[in-house]
Formats: structure tokens, sequence, C-alpha cells
């Protein structure tokens, strides 16, 4: 067996395979650290760790072929046999997980290879099974397109983990794509848990349901997991629940970077914007009509022959000029910086990565070229502290010649994608820093680039400012240096469709900030099929228009008016929701929840979500389900709780969860309902998260009780972490009061947001009194707040002097008709 490593680096150290376990947690996340026999017994474990839990492992009981430990409280024990060897966690005396049940543990250890072998240190490869009893649910293990819930793997491929540039990806296909996080996550009806598979080398898993037919026996899903080289670094998250395995994993991994603001609205990207010219045009378009957005994004074309941190002396004569200009409109400017570099002995760049030795070798030592964009090209070896270090320091605005601080950066075709290489990515005898070669890390190259970008747009503003990144290949923590996508998709029904379940299992796995090209990269989208498509997206994490050189130009007024006004419609409300996205942000980046959730981790008991994945929650107040099929005029719409109430956020009507309904749509529609209990901030404007707010209350009974939280800051500085200004803002309401106050005494942030007007659903009379107290003093009554009721939606307009800066009450009476009978519900202070 190996010793279970907890840093980061690449170990291939190996142990004797008669050893037992020791068992370590870590915020109630598992790892088996393996000893000698004789060592077990009773064990302090301690560390300076912040997060680690200090507890003493107990010999429960001991057999001749097996010995029990327990800790901390005796909740869970870990039974360990002996020959042959199996490892048991138990809870409550429960079996949850059996390490090696079938036998599979495997270990090739490195050997002299034959003179014919390729493999310099010689074959390798680890393997092991789990057992998970009681589950019949699995998830996780992206990136593929396929269904959210992992299919049984008897009938065809394992799910492979290498990350490859897979143009026009096949769907429903186990196939690794771009990007890999070998997390799986199991759930049932009473317990969510998470297998972890730390290696970064070339990976096949294996998923078997067993579903018992007999009552008395629960179901099982046996995992195999093979990998090419590494070591056995296997974590087991406890959960028991979706929100605790998020933080167990977060905790593991590192939490979701929080975005500057601007990285959550609209991006407008082509490849590519020909000149500084087409790109102002373009900028001048979306004000032209009306359409809100942030950034416009420039492809490899705006580089000085594919030479990045270059630009086209002739296309962009004035990048920074170009880059003020938007920056007077507050919008960003996103280039692409792609890992290799052109083998060009001219070029300064190249030949000073070159003499620094920062570039991948091959076999023999010599510098390892490929082709890629600009032909012959080293590909820079990030896994070098050194080499990242460098690569940071060239997006200094003195060494980045015409860049600014509102250029930010898109890494592409980092998998790494070789042309002329096998599986178009790079050789695996290739060597990197320290000996180490690509078979070994190679699903950790796109991890090292991300992280060396986020790094250098750090430095070049001092630590001061929040970097953007957005990357297509990713790992596992991947989630701390800023955005991926799913890469080249195609201009079809089926690609939107297939976009939902992968950006599930993205947010599952902790990549959550996460979105789809909008429209298609590849190929022409019909008209219908791009309304749609920016309806979803509109709906999900990372919001980009995105397409190829080959396609027609595609900017949202090229269709008509009718498509024009559809889809500025769908972009004006993704920032009407800015704050609830920004908030949502906000709780991933310290609890390690999801924005984007299968409806399985709102509502874990109910089996009827266990499967689907054509809807989803937007945090725990909204719940979408876009339309992906063309010229549909009824979907189908699970509403899940049966003691739910869900108001559809169009029209206010009122639907009881519980069941499955047919709701009609139109081009201009789509099924979005708010959870009743619910606060929901909303900007008024269709700008930034500072504008005037409107905060919709949706009470889920007779007594009108709701809450929520807003997240406020400055929205691009680290000031919210280096001097706590920030401020957390509760909403709760009961009894016909509504209040808004800090939701912890941590952070301090003055801001002018307002709160402009209040709605309450269920609602069937205006209220007879109504009552503004801004930090305990009245400054509103009823006949100012010029009360709206419509159906049974109430609109209060507040006095502009309710700053969120400031304690806010808003108190009213009103009566509530329910089964004919009149309920009512006095304000109290």
């Amino acid at each position: 067996m190996t010793l279970i490593k907890t840093s980061n680096d690449i170990d291939n150290t190996l142990l004797n395979p008669l050893q037992t376990a020791y068992w370590k947690t870590f915020s109630d996340t598992s790892e088996i650290l393996l000893i000698p026999p004789w060592f077990v017994g009773l064990l302090q474990l301690d560390s300076a760790c912040p997060g680690f839990l200090s507890c003493r492992l107990r010999v429960e009981k001991q057999t001749k072929e097996s010995v029990t430990l327990t800790w901390a409280l005796g909740r869970h024990q870990v039974r360990v046999w002996h020959l042959p060897f199996r490892l048991e966690i138990l809870c409550e005396g429960e079996v949850m997980v059996t390490f090696n049940a079938k036998g599979r543990l495997w270990f090739e250890a490195l050997k002299d290879p034959p003179s014919t072998a390729c493999l310099s240190p010689g074959p390798s490869s680890i393997g092991a099974d789990l057992c998970l009893q009681g589950f019949s649910h699995v998830y996780g293990l992206p990136e593929h397109a396929d269904s959210l819930q992992l299919r049984d793997t008897r009938d065809g491929e394992p799910y492979r983990l290498y990350n490859l540039d897979v143009y026009a990806y096949g769907l429903y296909s186990r196939l690794g794509l771009y990007g890999s996080v070998p997390l799986l996550v199991a759930h049932k009806p009473d317990r969510t848990l998470g297998i972890f598979w730390l290696n970064a080398s070339e990976t096949f898993v294996n998923v078997h349901y067993n579903l018992q037919k007999m009552r008395r026996l629960q179901p099982e899903t046996d995992v195999h997991w093979l990998s090419e080289s590494g070591v056995i670094d296997c974590r087991v998250l406890l959960g028991p629940g979706p929100q605790q395995l998020f933080s167990q994993y977060a905790q593991l991994t590192g939490y979701q970077a929080l975005p500057p603001l601007f990285a959550l609205g609209y991006h407008q990207s082509r490849w590519n914007y020909t000149d500084e010219a087409d790109v102002k045009a373009v900028d001048a378009g979306f004000d032209r009509h009306n359409i809100p957005y942030d950034v416009i994004w420039l492809d490899i074309e705006h580089t000085d022959g594919k030479r990045y941190f270059t630009w086209d002396p002739a296309l962009f004569p004035d990048p920074a000029g170009l880059q003020q200009h938007l920056e007077k409109k507050k919008r960003k400017l996103v280039v692409i910086s792609d890992p290799h570099l052109k083998a060009d002995p001219d070029w300064a760049l190249y030949c000073e990565a070159r003499d620094a030795g920062h570039f991948v070798k091959d076999r023999e030592g010599r510098l390892y070229q490929g082709s890629c964009w600009p032909g012959e090209s080293s590909y820079l070896d990030f896994s070098s502290p050194a080499c990242r270090a460098w690569y940071s320091s060239c997006f200094s605005l003195n060494k980045y010649k015409g860049s600014t601080p509102s250029l930010f950066v898109w890494n592409d075709m980092n998998e790494p994608s070789v042309f002329n290489g096998p599986e178009l990515t790079m050789p695996k005898d290739t060597v990197h820093y320290g000996g180490w070669e690509h078979r070994e890390l190679h699903n950790l190259y796109g991890f090292y680039q991300h992280m060396a970008t986020a790094e250098g747009l750090i430095t070049r503003s001092a630590g001061s400012e929040r970097p953007f990144v957005l990357s297509r290949s990713f790992f596992a923590g991947s989630q701390r240096f800023g955005a991926v996508w799913t890469g080249d998709n195609v201009a079809s029904w089926k690609y939107l469709k297939i976009s939902i379940p992968m950006l599930l299992s993205l947010s599952v796995a902790g990549i959550v900030f996460c979105g789809a090209d909008v429209g298609g990269f590849d190929q022409d989208p019909e008209p219908e099929l791009l309304v749609r498509w920016y309806q979803a997206a509109a709906l999900q994490p990372f919001f980009r228009g995105h397409s190829s050189i080959l396609t027609k130009r595609r900017e949202p007024w090229l269709f008509g008016e009718e498509v024009t006004v559809a889809i500025r419609t769908v972009i004006q409300q993704r920032y009407c929701l800015l704050p609830y996205w920004y908030t949502l942000f906000h709780q991933a980046h310290t609890s390690g929840l999801p924005p984007l959730r299968p409806l399985w981790v709102e509502f874990p008991r109910e089996q009827s979500t266990f499967s689907v994945d054509d809807q989803y929650m937007i945090g725990r107040a909204l719940l979408a389900c876009p339309v992906t099929e063309r010229g549909v005029q009824e979907v189908k719409v699970l509403l899940p709780g049966s003691s739910e109430i869900w108001y559809d956020i169009h029209s206010a009507k009122t639907y009881k969860g519980g069941r499955t309904l047919s709701l009609p749509v139109t081009l201009d529609t789509v099924p979005v309902f708010q959870r009743a209990g619910s606060v929901l901030c909303r900007s008024v404007g269709s700008g930034s998260c500072t504008a005037e707010l409107h905060v919709q209350t949706y009470p889920f009974s007779l007594q009108g009780a709701a809450d929520g939280e807003l997240y406020l800051d400055d929205g691009c500085s680290f000031s919210y972490r280096e001097r706590k200004a920030f401020c957390v803002r509760r909403f709760n309401m009961l009894s016909g009061r509504l209040l808004c106050r800090p939701a912890s005494e941590e952070g301090a942030f003055d801001c002018d947001t307002i709160v402009q007007s209040v709605t309450v659903l269920g609602v069937k009379s205006k209220p007879s009194t109504v009552v503004v107290h801004v930090s305990g003093e009245d400054v509103c009554h009823y006949r100012d707040l010029y009360p709206q009721l419509i159906r049974n939606e109430m609109v209060l307009c507040t006095s502009r002097t309710t700053s969120l800066s400031r304690m806010l009450v808003l108190c009213f009476s009103f009566a509530v008709l329910s089964n004919n009978i009149k309920h009512k519900s006095l304000s109290q202070l």
C-alpha cells in the first residue's frame, strides 16, 4: 500500500502491502493513512492546520481478522480486515463505504523498462475499488457530455478523465473532454458522501449499479478507479448532507474565488473581431439597441502573428486607447493567452523563456516542440514555480505593452492542445520540472496555467484587484482561480440540452463558475435556437456569447426585431438578478455551496428529483427549466416539495409543489419559479449591483414568513477580505414585519444602495396600515408608499431614504384569504 499524502506534491512512495490503517478526520473528511499493524492503538492526532479536528482514535473491537476503530463521539467507525485487506467506514453501526470490497486494489510498481519501451521510468499503474452501500445514484467526474447521473458502465466504456481538445465533441459519451475532476458524489435520501481520488494522470472509472430486488437487501454501487501512475490518495467525504459535503470538499481543494462583479454580467465574444473599429462598432451596437453588457473579447487574431502578449500593429494600433474607450463606459476587454509560444528566435519573449529553461523538454532533454496556432511552438512548463512566476510577470503593465488595468485574460488550448501530438495533446514521455513525465501530471497542465495567470493579474494591481481568468482546461481546485466553460460546442438543440447536465456536473464537483458558449461555437444557429440559448444561459453562472471564425456574425440585433427584443429582455433580466447572483457567489466563496444546484441538493429526501437534469435550482430561491427543444408550446416542470408553494416570476401565479405540471410557453417565456418563503433582491436598473434594489418577498404561510440575504462590497477589490469592507444584509419577514439588518457583526461597508420597492405575494387585499422604520424612526407611511395590488401581488414603493447601510423595518397589516377563512396579521415592533 502507499502513504496517503496531505500535500499537493507528486509522490510515488511505496510501502509494504501488508499494512493496516490510521484514520484521520478533517471536518468530517476522512483519509486513510496506512501504518504498520503494530502501531494500531490509542493514537493522538494533532495538527496546526486550520480546521483540523484533533481527535483520539480508540480501538472499539479487535479480533484475529479485524480491528474496529472509532473517534470523536463514536458515531463513525472504521473496520479494517487483515487478510484479505478490506476497510469499511460505518456510521452508527451501518456500513457506508467498503474500500477494496472486490479485491481490486492494485499497484504496478516502477521498474526498469525493456529496451523497446518508451516509458523511461517503466510502466506503472494503480487502482482500487469501493462499494457504496445503500446508494443507487452517483454524480460528478466531469468533464463529459453526458447525463448528470453517472451511467452504469457495464454496457460500454468506463468514464475517462484525460484532458483533451475535442472539437464538436460527441454527446452522451464517457470520453474525456477539456477538464477533469476526480470527485464522485453519491446521494440517497438520508446521506450524501463523496469519493475524491487525487490523481492527475490518465484515469478510468467504472460504475456498476446493483439494484437489489429483494426488499431486505439495500442497493449498492461499485466504483472502480484505475490510474496510469502516481499514488493512491483517496479521500472519503462523509457529509452527511449535500451542504456539508460541498463544504468538506472546498476545505480540501479550495473555495470558489469571489469574482469581480462585472464577470457575472454578459460577455460578447467572437473568433475574431477584426480590428479596433469593429470592436467599437459592436460596443456602440449594444448601446444603440439598449442591451447591457460588460465585456468584449478578442481571440487569437488580435496578436502579431499569434505571438501572445502582442498586438497586430495594423489592426490594433492603439490597444490602450481601445481599453480606455471601453473603460469610460465601465466595460472591460478580455484577450486570449495560450500556453504555447511561437518558436521564433527573433521574438524576445520566446528567447527569454527559452534561455531561462521555462519550456517542457522531450525525453532526450531537448526543447519539446509541437504544432499549434503559430505553427512550430514550444510549451511552457507551468509545473515549475519559476516558470509560473515568469509568466505572471508577463502581465505587468510595463511588460505587456498596450495593456491597462481593465484588460483581463482567457486561457485556451491548455489541455495542452498539440495539433501533431497523440490525441492532439502532448506525448506522455515529455519531461517537466523535477524530472516528472507528462503522464504524471497531464490533467494539471491547464490548472497550473490558470493559477499563473490569476497570480499575474493580482500582482499587476499590487494585490488590490480581483482577477478574472477564463480557462478551458481545469482540475480539482481550479475554482480558486476563476471560470471555465464547456469548450467547442455546436449550434444545435442537442448541444443546448446537454449543456445543462454538463454545468450541473461541474457545479457538483466544485467548478461552480461555469457556462457554455451561447448559440454554439460551431455552425450557425436558427433564430429560435439562439433565443432559447440566451434564455438558458442567462440563468447560468458564466454568460458569454461566442462563435467560430467560420460562422456568420451573431450580435443580438442581427436576427430581426423580434429576436432582438427577446434577447434584450433576457439579458436585462440577468442584470436585474445580479444582486442575487453576487450573493450566491459570496456563499460559494465562503461555504462551498454552488449557485447552480441539482434539485436533489435542495430537496435531498425527494427521490423524484434524483435523476432530473433538465431543470435546476439557482440558490435556494429560484427554480429554472430552460426550453431546449424546437417549436415546443408546452413543457413539463417538476415542482418539488409537497409542502412548498411556487410562484411564476413572470405572472406571479401560484402553484403547489410535489407534482409535475404541463405549462404553456412562447418564444418570450421560459419557466422560472420563486420558492415561497424566500426574499429575493433585484436591481431596478440593468446596470450594476450598486443600483437601486427591488426586494421581492414570497411568504410561504398565512403568517407571511420569508427570509433571504444580500451581499454587498465594492465589486472589484480585495478590500472585502483585507479590510472587511463588505456587508451581508439579512431580510426576515414574519407576521407583517419585514426586517433588514446585518447578518453578522463582521464587515462594514458604506453603500448608496437603497430599497426602492417591496413586492409581497400571497396578498388578497391592500393592507390597512403600513409603516417604514429606518434606524428606529418612522420615515414613511401607507399613503406615501403608493401601494398597488395586482392579482395576489402587492407592490410598495418605499422612501428614497431607505438605504441598506441603515436598519430597515417595514411593518404592515393585511388580510389573507385561504379556504374562505379570513386571517389577520398585525405588525409589531
